[in-house]
């Protein structure tokens, strides 16, 4: 099993462009990294031909070279409308792709040939972006964690040096105090 890139540059899809599993992914990505450019490699995710089409847009988007990670989703559904992610086609052309493939396909309790062979599996298409995301998703938790720290820290240095100066001003005798004293020394003598 390949692991994912962290901060993939194109993430590919292969889904119906009907399905409402291409909108929650893509809801999901805009949500998450909407920066993320996607490209969606169209295929029928059930029926007759099914299969045959699944692994030809699977194979064109290994050929293509566009994306870094590739999502297989398809949406739930009984196990007859899941069943082209089980056939042997589907699985080779997953095992061949030279991108890491990762399958949410169904909902969490649908496991899928396709489930087994992808890099990683996802419980649900949902979850297949949140698993392509997780480095950007992370690495912006990271960056507003590390704002927050510099903005105490500079919060808290600002505050010590304004008790510097205050503990400074106290200590600094006005000009006109200081000439009374100097009359009144010079008036004692």
């Amino acid at each position: 099993k390949r692991a994912l890139p962290r901060f993939p540059r194109r993430v590919g899809i292969v889904t119906s462009l009907q399905a409402a599993a291409l909108a929650d992914v893509l809801a999901a990505f805009a949500r998450r990294s909407p920066h993320l450019p996607i490209l969606v490699f169209p295929t029928p995710v059930q029926g007759a031909g099914a299969a045959d089409a699944i692994a030809a847009a699977v194979e064109a988007a290994a050929h293509s070279q566009a994306c870094d990670v590739l999502l297989v989703v398809r949406g739930g559904g009984s196990l007859e409308d899941l069943w082209a992610f089980n056939e042997e086609e589907v699985a080779r052309a997953l095992a061949a792709s030279p991108i890491p493939v990762v399958a949410g396909i169904g909902h969490e309790s649908d496991t899928t040939i396709a489930d087994l062979v992808a890099d990683r599996r996802a419980a649900t298409p949902t979850a297949a972006a949140e698993l392509a995301s997780a480095g950007y998703f992370e690495a912006g938790r990271q960056i507003e964690k590390l704002a927050d720290d510099l903005s105490r820290i500079m919060r808290s240095g600002l505050e010590a040096r304004m008790q510097r100066i205050d503990l400074l001003a106290r200590s600094i005798v006005r000009p006109g105090e200081r000439l009374a004293r100097l009359r009144s020394v010079t008036v004692n003598l």
